[in-house]
């Protein structure tokens, strides 16, 4: 029997022109961390709907009519967020949006800048309202590399952006090379935390206990 094919989702693309059009305060490449965060948390109920509506400060923009409310949801969460879940697989490893910046005090502060925004979006994923939540070991590990990395790429964007801080063209060079090893060092974190998260929480959702049905 035939099946009737599924409705296409919204690309990458489509999704940033829609952030834009109703003026999302986050940045499209830290919508992606995290909702990529928010899939591999631990804490259980999440709804991918209130991870949407924290993008606006916890309440979703206005729309002229229902349309743009079920396009702008649909992108997000059947097209973004599904795409994302794909990472919870060994073989789908996440990659954190690429950038090809000049070696400049601009090209170095918008990269360094952009890579601790990401990495504050899948720490926000992850935690959500929560203060503390408990990790498997090896997402905990990872955190803490992570915290390491996020506080390097901050402390690079105030230097570079500080025109006051002396540096060559060979510091330049030097910056941008450490930070891209920087940006793969987060990326295998990254994806060892979405692992041991997924497991972990395959391995809770296994034990729950299952109610006998009530017959009718």
């Amino acid at each position: 029997m035939a099946q009737r094919p599924a409705p296409p989702t919204a690309t990458d693309e489509e999704v940033r022109v829609l952030l834009e059009r109703y003026k999302c305060p986050v940045p499209f490449h830290e919508v992606r961390t995290r909702f990529l965060g928010n899939i591999a948390t631990p804490a259980m109920g999440v709804s991918p709907i209130k991870i949407v509506e924290s993008l606006w400060g916890g309440k979703l923009p206005e729309f002229e009519a229902l349309d743009g409310a079920n396009e702008l949801i649909g992108a997000l969460i059947m097209g973004l967020w599904n795409r994302l879940s794909s990472h919870q697989e060994r073989s789908a490893p996440f990659r954190l949006t690429r950038s090809e910046p000049r070696a400049t005090r601009e090209g170095l502060a918008a990269l360094a800048l952009m890579r601790r925004q990401e990495l504050d979006g899948f720490i926000e994923g992850l935690f959500g309202p929560e203060q503390a939540l408990d990790f498997p070991e090896r997402a905990h590990r990872g955190l803490g590399a992570l915290s390491d990395m996020r506080a390097l790429f901050a402390a690079t964007h105030a230097a570079v952006a500080d025109e006051t801080v002396p540096g060559t063209g060979t510091d330049m060079q030097t910056t941008l090379r450490l930070m891209r090893e920087m940006t793969k060092n987060a990326e295998h974190e990254i994806h060892a935390i979405v692992l041991s998260c997924t497991r972990a929480r395959r391995q809770i959702l296994a034990s729950l206990p299952v109610m006998k049905p009530t017959p009718h």
